[in-house]
């Protein structure tokens, strides 16, 4: 149990660290801070969470502790829910509904839509 603990530990380190380099590069590419980098961050880990699950289902020999880790430690610190929320929010609070709206709806349906590209990546392989 220990072992499973530290291996999600510094996996939720790294999945962190990397949201915080890729939340900065697309701001960086797009010159100011943004929604786009929580949006982006969100769609990337749909996508891999996606396909850690398909990979891990049946043909590939996944252990139960590396399929934790990287699903609940890196990926479920990599994911930014709780910064999507906060974000929409504030642009609730500050009138602009149409960029809250297109936030929530478009995390929803296109992290839907990676989802389901992650596993049928992952289950093709």
């Amino acid at each position: 149990m220990l072992e499973r603990l530290a291996f999600i530990a510094l996996a939720g380190a790294l999945g962190a660290v990397s949201r915080y380099k890729m939340q900065g590069w697309v701001n960086d590419f797009i010159g100011h801070p943004t929604l786009w980098g929580t949006f982006a961050v969100n769609v990337v880990g749909a996508f891999a969470l996606g396909v850690v699950i398909a990979i891990s289902e049946g043909r590939w020999n996944v252990s139960a502790l590396t399929r934790t880790t990287l699903a609940i430690g890196f990926l479920g610190s990599f994911t930014t829910f709780s910064t999507l929320m906060y974000e929409s929010f504030d642009r609730l609070e500050t009138g602009d509904y149409l960029a809250a709206a297109a936030n929530i709806g478009g995390s929803i349906v296109i992290g839907l839509i990676a989802t389901y590209a992650g596993l049928s990546l992952g289950r093709a392989v």
